[in-house]
């Protein structure tokens, strides 16, 4: 009798293990997809599990897991069974790796620092229910999680977006939570674009008109700068620049999710801000007032008065102290030479430099890069590099300059060849002030040019404009450091529409930043979105629909 129990025992077990219950469960659509999954059999019950972090990680690798445990305990709303969530400090795995298996009664993370088991962690909350992002308790949501080895890594190093605050202006609590999507879209670079002809938003102790002065405009252009001449007559910046205590809460912030904050403070040019406090750094002493249109100003900061450079340096030596980031951006962009070319001091100095005009640029266009390999100098005096946009090229480029290439990916492939590093954040594809809709009538006010989802999505870094340059060699593809994509906020008046024009967009940046190209698949990521748009509710984010109003139009 015995026997015969014990085989048919056999016998069942053997049937369920054949069934089509016993097979694989499906990947999740998660975004940014992991490189490698390798799925296996069974599920491991995340309901029931216990977060397990040893003494020996770091004290910021050790915040962010507990941190996860607490969120995973207040929402699953069981407690903790046999399962476990181990993570493991593994100096073999390179930095921003990770790698998890997950068994029926174990889960097992390993990463050599902070940013790794930030990438892990974001993993494994988009394998599980969309209310993990959500603070309400979901004891009733499927917490299974299939069985499988997940080997991942980022395409590149260099994965950033920039919001610009000098145009309008976003609140230390509207930063924070821009970086909070950024850590799920494993991003680790924040562009913060602080100052610009329409203001001035960070303290500098030095000169402190820079922001009771240089923050403020008298009002502001209504409509798109090419055509309109219209304004609003309400002042604008009141208050709005962040102390220096507000610039240490958010580097800390971001430090805390393996996010590293870079700062702008554009020079020479774009520098209306700083005039208007100042006039004395400008060419022709002024007066100046802080721009309420949008577009390029020929004021620009004096090249040929020695003092000037003391000033910046004081400005990058407050800033230095502020951002541990090895990089500090100092613009470079969009300077007009039409005040050099007649100001008696600038052509002095051209003259005292020896710059002559040649084939390929003016003596103006040299002593710009004069400006910046002096700043650059300064800066690498102090442990930092810099980098500037892409009209850094017009001239010659100061040594261990980084070009980020905005107007064409050829600019960035120029730089690459020429043994210089290159951050790829081309306008056509990655510049998020675009329309998401060719019906623009129903669109809040944009650019003028059109990019949607799947454009983003399809983005190529290596692809040039210029077919006679000829394509990168791997050796040059490794000069190009990673991609950023950026919010330019003349049509962005406040968080809301910030957040409208940003997403789901970030969601493909995200992929062409971390994802192989052999591994992108659209069908994937598209359904990925709609686990996504959850995240987004239950977070309260604003989001655009166009990516799923669209689909529903072809139904």
């Amino acid at each position: 009798m015995m026997n015969t129990l014990i085989l048919t025992l056999i016998t069942v077990l053997a049937v369920f293990s054949c069934s089509p219950a016993a097979e694989p469960l499906p990947f999740p659509e998660i975004i940014p997809f992991p490189q490698h999954v390798e799925s296996s059999r069974g599920t491991f019950d995340a309901s029931e599990a216990e977060v397990v972090c040893p003494d020996e990680l770091d004290s910021l690798s050790k915040a962010y897991i507990s941190s996860f445990s607490d969120r995973l305990s207040s929402v699953k709303g069981h407690s903790a069974g046999k399962n476990r969530i181990v993570f493991k400090t593994d100096p073999s795995i390179k930095d921003e790796a990770y790698s998890i298996k997950i068994t029926p009664r174990k889960i097992t993370v390993r990463a050599s620092g902070l940013n790794g088991f930030v990438y892990a962690v974001q993993t494994l909350k988009q394998m599980m229910p969309a209310d993990i992002y959500g603070t309400a308790p979901a004891p009733d949501a499927d917490w299974l999680l299939p069985c499988c080895t997940i080997d991942d890594c980022p395409r590149f190093g260099y994965r950033g977006m920039l919001i610009d605050v000098a145009r309008y202006f976003s609140s230390v609590e509207e930063v924070k939570k821009f970086l909070d999507m950024m850590e799920i879209h494993k991003m680790n670079v924040f562009h913060w674009h602080l100052t610009d002809d329409q203001g001035w938003r960070i303290e500098i102790k030095k000169y402190p008109e820079l922001t009771t002065t240089g923050s403020k405009r008298r009002h502001t252009l209504v409509g798109h700068h090419h055509v309109s001449n219209e304004y609003d007559g309400i002042p604008y910046g009141e208050g709005m620049w962040y102390s220096q205590e507000e610039i240490r809460e958010v580097v800390d912030y971001a430090a805390s999710k393996g996010i590293t904050v870079i700062p702008e403070i554009d020079l020479p040019g774009h520098m209306m801000g700083a005039l208007a406090a100042y006039p004395h750094l400008g060419c022709t002493g002024g007066p100046y007032e802080v721009l309420g249109k949008w577009g390029i100003s020929d004021d620009v900061l004096c090249a040929g008065k020695e003092e000037n450079y003391r000033f910046l340096e004081n400005v990058l030596e407050e800033v230095c102290a502020l951002f541990p980031s090895e990089y500090i951006h100092i613009g470079g962009d969009e300077c007009p030479k039409t005040r050099w070319e007649t100001c008696p001091r600038c052509q002095a100095k051209i003259k005292e430099l020896g710059l002559e005009d040649d084939d390929k640029h003016t003596a103006e266009h040299y002593l710009q890069s004069h400006v910046m390999k002096r700043m650059a100098q300064f800066l690498a005096e102090r442990g930092k590099k810099i980098i500037g946009w892409e009209e850094m090229l017009q001239g010659e480029l100061p040594q261990g300059s980084t070009v980020m290439a905005w107007r064409r990916n050829k600019y960035g492939h120029r730089a690459a060849k020429l043994g210089h590093d290159a951050i790829m954040s081309t306008r056509t594809y990655l510049y998020l002030d675009r329309y998401q809709s060719e019906d623009k009538e129903n669109e809040p006010l944009a650019h003028s040019s059109y990019l949607p989802v799947e454009m983003v999505w399809a983005y190529d870094p290596y692809v040039s404009e210029d077919e006679k340059a000829g394509p990168l060699t791997e050796e040059q593809k490794k000069h190009i450091l990673g991609i950023q994509a950026n919010v330019w906020r003349e049509y962005i008046p406040d968080n809301n529409h910030l957040e409208y024009m940003t997403y789901p967009r970030m969601d493909a940046v995200a992929e062409v930043q971390w994802l192989l190209p052999e591994n992108k698949d659209w069908d994937r990521f598209r359904k990925g979105l709609d686990r996504m748009r959850k995240v987004y509710d239950l977070m309260g984010y604003n989001y655009a629909t166009h990516v799923w109003d669209e689909e529903q139009e072809l139904d």
